[in-house]
C-alpha cells in the first residue's frame, strides 16, 4: 500500500499564541485537547465531537494501512498466547491459618483472588473474580486487593475505564457478599488496621493528583470518613502503605526526589500520625521497623546511593539517625526488607542486580550469587514476618522467571515455580550479550542483547531497540516472551540501559534528568550505533521502542538521527513536554517539575526544554516509518500530546513513509486491561515493525 492509496486524516490548523520568557510560539494543533479533559477521562462519551471525528479518522487510516497484516497480527497473537499458561497462578501466600495466591483460567482476562487452608486440604475459595466483575464493562482493572487481619473481609479497587481513578469496594468472605461501604474517587490505594474494622485510603483531588489519606470505618457513611492527612504542595503525592512487620501503618508524602514519613500504630488507628522526618530538598528515605526501632532506607547526607539508618519510634528525626549500612559509593541500595531475623537488601552494582543478606544477632552478612551474564532479580515479598524465608524472583532474557525461596538461616534454595511455555522453550537456542557502548561524553553504557544461536551477525539482521531512561527506572534483562516472536523471525532484540535509569547508581539517573536530559537521548544514540560497531546491526536497519517517557525518547531521538531508525513504536508518549510542564491543571506537571525541571518560573529551564521537545522540535525533514499509540482516558500523558505530534509531523514530514495514529477509545496509559487484549495490542505493534522490514509471516 502506497502514501495515495487511502488519505490521512489532515488536523486543521487553529493556531494559538503561547508566550513564557520572552518566547512567542504557536501551536497549530492545540485544538486537540478537550477542554473538558477532566470530564472526558471520567466519561469519554462527552469528548469533543471534533476532536472525536479527527481520531475516529486517525484510527481508520491506521487500520486501512495495517489491514495486510490482518493474518500476521492474528498468528503473533497466537504464538504469544501460546507461550502463556492459560491456567496458571502464582504461588501461595501463607498468611497465618490462609494462604492467599492470584490464578487465572483458560481463556481468562482478568485474575481471580483465592485462597486455601494454610496446613492441610487444598480447599479452594474464590475470594474475587475479575471475569465475572468485568462482565458488562469495555475496560475492567483491579487496583489493591487486600484481606484484613482477621481473614474475614476483602477490600478491593476498580477502574472501570482507565482513568485510574477507582471505587473501592468490600466483601464479606464469609457470606460471599458485598457490603454497602463503597468509596469512590481514590487512588485504588488502601489498607487495613489491626482492629479489622478501619482502613486508610488515599483521595484525588480535581487534578487527578492522591492529595489526601481519609480513614473509614466498616458499617459506616463515607460521609463521616476523617481526614488524616492532607498534602498541600500540588507537586507532592501522598500514599499509604505498613512496615514488615505490620507494626505500623506509613504515610508518604513524596516527588521525584523529596519524600516525608508519618507513622501510625496499626493497633491504634485513630492515633494522630507521627513525622519520622521533615523534608527537605533532595533527600529521599522510606521506613521500615525492626525491635523496636525504625530501619530507615535514604540518600541523606551525601549518601548518593543510600545508605541504612536506624533510629527510635519516639524520636525519630534525623538528628538521632545512626548508619547501620554506611553509603558504598558505586553499591547502589535499591530496596531493603525487614525480617524478625534478618535484614535483606537489593544493591545493584556494574548494572547487575545482588541480594545480600544480614543477620539481626551476628551482624554477619553474605551475598546470594547468580550466574548468567545479565539477569533480573526481584524480591517478592510476603506476610509472614518471622520467617527463615526469602521468597525472590529470578529471571533472564533467555530463562523464564523462577519463584525461589531461599532459606536464610541454611541458605537452601527452593525452586517453587518456574514459568512454563506451553509451545515450547530451548534455552539453549538463545543467547544473551551485555555490551557495552561508547556516549558522546566517553561514558560506557549497558546495552543488554537477546537473538537466536543461529542468527548471522554480519548487521544485515533486523534490530529492535527498547529504552525508557527517566524517573530512575531500571530496565531489567528478563524473560519476556512476546519478544521471542522478533527473535525467531532474525531479530536482534537489544534493551538500551542509559542514562536517566539508576542501573550505574543513582549518578546515573541525575545524569539524564533536567539539565542533563539530553545525556538519555544521546545515550540511545549510542547504544544504536555500538550495536553496529559490534556488527548486530546496520544504520536504517534498526526499529525503536518505547512508552509514556521512553516514547518522549522515541520522539527526540527520531528528531535528531532519522537516518538511524528503520520504524518507530511509541507507545502513549509523552511528546508535547515543554506546553505539559506549564500547564499546572494537569495532573502530573507540579510533581514532575523536580525530573524536567520548571519552565514557567525558570528560563533556563524553559528554553532547555524547548531544545529536546519532539513536539516542538520536528521539521521539514524525512522521518522513519512511525506508529504513535494513545489512550482516551490517559491522566499521565494525555491522549492529544500524540495527536498533535503525529498532526505537527503529517504537515512537516517530506517522506512518503507511513504515520500512524492508534487511539485506544476505552482505556488509558497501560492499554488494555485484559491479558489477552495486551498482547493483541502487541501483536499490533509489532505487525507494525515487521510489516517495515518487508517481513510478512
Amino acid at each position: 500500500m502506497t502514501k495515495d492509496d487511502v488519505h490521512p486524516p489532515i488536523a486543521d490548523k487553529r493556531p494559538v499564541e503561547i508566550t513564557y520568557h520572552g518566547h512567542t510560539r504557536t501551536d497549530d494543533y492545540a485544538w486537540l485537547k478537550d477542554e473538558n479533559w477532566q470530564q472526558v477521562m471520567q466519561d469519554p462519551n462527552v469528548l469533543n465531537t471534533d476532536i472525536r471525528a479527527y481520531l475516529d479518522a486517525e484510527n481508520a487510516y491506521t487500520q486501512s494501512w495495517m489491514a495486510d497484516t490482518s493474518e500476521l497480527q492474528k498468528k503473533l497473537f497466537m504464538e504469544m498466547r501460546g507461550r502463556i499458561k492459560e491456567d496458571d497462578s502464582t504461588v501461595p501466600d501463607p498468611d497465618g491459618a490462609f494462604a492467599y495466591y492470584v490464578r487465572f483460567v483458560e481463556g481468562g482476562q482478568h485474575p481471580k483472588y483465592c485462597r486455601k487452608p494454610a496446613k492441610g486440604d487444598d480447599t479452594e475459595t474464590i475470594l474475587l473474580d475479575g471475569d465475572a466483575e468485568a462482565k458488562g464493562h469495555d475496560y475492567y482493572k483491579i487496583g489493591a486487593a487486600a484481606h484484613a487481619y482477621d481473614h474475614r473481609h476483602l477490600l478491593y479497587g476498580e477502574d472501570t475505564n482507565g482513568s485510574e481513578i477507582f471505587t473501592i469496594r468490600f466483601r464479606d468472605l464469609d457470606t460471599g457478599e458485598n457490603l454497602s461501604d463503597i468509596i469512590e474517587g481514590t487512588s485504588g490505594n488502601a489498607l487495613w488496621a489491626a482492629d479489622n474494622r478501619t482502613v486508610f485510603y488515599t483521595v484525588l483531588d480535581d487534578n487527578h493528583r492522591p492529595s489526601k489519606v481519609m480513614r473509614h470505618t466498616l458499617g459506616t457513611p463515607t460521609t463521616d470518613d476523617v481526614l488524616v492527612y492532607e498534602e498541600k504542595d500540588p507537586g507532592f503525592f501522598v500514599g499509604i502503605s505498613d512496615t514488615e512487620s505490620r507494626r505500623f501503618i506509613l504515610i508518604d508524602a513524596h516527588d521525584h526526589e523529596t519524600s516525608e514519613v508519618y507513622i501510625i500504630p496499626a493497633d491504634d488507628p485513630t492515633c494522630e500520625p507521627r513525622l519520622v522526618a521533615p523534608r527537605a530538598s533532595g533527600v529521599e528515605y522510606s521506613v521500615s521497623e525492626h525491635a523496636g526501632r525504625l530501619i530507615i532506607l535514604t540518600n541523606a547526607d551525601g549518601a548518593e546511593d543510600f545508605k541504612i539508618v536506624t533510629a527510635p519510634i519516639d524520636n525519630p528525626g534525623r538528628a538521632n539517625w545512626v548508619d547501620l549500612i554506611p553509603h558504598m559509593p558505586g553499591t547502589l541500595i535499591v530496596g531493603c526488607e525487614v525480617y524478625d531475623e534478618y535484614l535483606v537488601r537489593l544493591e545493584r552494582v556494574a548494572a547487575l542486580p545482588r541480594i545480600v543478606i544480614r543477620n539481626w544477632e551476628s551482624m554477619q552478612e553474605f551475598t546470594v550469587r547468580f550466574d548468567e551474564e545479565a539477569y533480573a532479580l526481584g524480591l517478592e515479598g510476603g506476610y509472614e514476618y518471622a520467617t527463615p524465608n526469602l521468597r525472590f524472583s529470578y529471571s533472564s532474557p533467555t530463562t523464564p522467571r523462577q519463584i525461589i525461596d531461599f532459606n536464610m538461616t541454611t541458605g537452601d534454595r527452593k525452586l517453587l515455580k518456574q514459568d512454563e511455555v506451553p509451545s515450547g522453550h530451548n534455552p539453549a537456542d538463545y543467547i544473551t550479550r551485555r555490551i557495552q557502548a561508547v556516549a558522546a561524553d566517553g561514558e560506557l553504557v549497558p546495552v543488554t542483547v537477546l537473538y537466536r544461536a543461529d542468527t548471522v551477525l554480519n548487521g544485515s539482521a533486523p534490530v529492535l531497540l527498547y529504552g525508557y531512561g527517566s524517573y530512575g527506572m531500571t530496565m531489567p534483562a528478563s524473560f519476556v516472551t512476546p519478544r521471542l516472536s522478533l527473535v525467531d523471525r532474525g531479530f536482534v532484540f537489544a534493551i538500551a540501559h542509559i542514562r536517566g535509569g539508576m542501573e550505574k547508581g543513582y549518578r546515573w539517573y541525575t545524569d539524564g534528568k533536567r539539565e542533563r536530559k539530553r545525556n538519555t537521548f544521546t545515550d540511545f544514540i549510542a547504544a544504536a550505533e555500538g550495536l553496529v560497531r559490534e556488527n548486530l546491526a546496520s544504520p536504517g536497519g534498526i526499529a525503536i521502542h518505547g512508552g509514556s517517557a521512553g516514547g518522549m525518547l522515541m520522539g527526540a531521538c527520531v528528531n535528531m538521527r532519522p537516518d538511524l531508525w528503520r520504524a518507530v513504536v511509541a507507545d502513549v508518549p509523552f511528546v508535547d513536554v515543554l506546553n505539559t510542564m506549564c500547564d499546572t491543571s494537569l495532573p502530573l506537571t507540579p510533581i514532575e517539575w523536580p525530573e524536567w525541571g520548571n519552565p514557567i518560573e525558570d528560563k533556563d529551564a524553559y528554553d532547555y526544554i524547548l531544545s529536546y521537545s519532539p513536539y516542538d522540535n520536528v521539521e521539514a525533514k524525512d522521518y522513519p516509518a512511525l506508529l504513535a499509540t494513545a489512550g482516551l482516558t490517559d491522566p499521565r500523558v494525555t491522549y492529544w500530546e500524540p495527536a498533535k505530534w503525529v498532526a505537527k509531523l503529517r504537515d512537516l514530514k517530506t517522506d512518503e513513509n507511513p504515520l500512524l495514529l492508534k487511539t485506544n477509545m476505552s482505556a488509558g496509559h497501560a492499554g488494555a486491561a485484559g491479558r489477552f487484549d495486551r498482547l493483541e495490542e502487541l501483536a499490533f505493534n509489532y505487525a507494525f515493525v515487521l510489516k517495515s522490514f518487508g517481513i510478512m509471516d
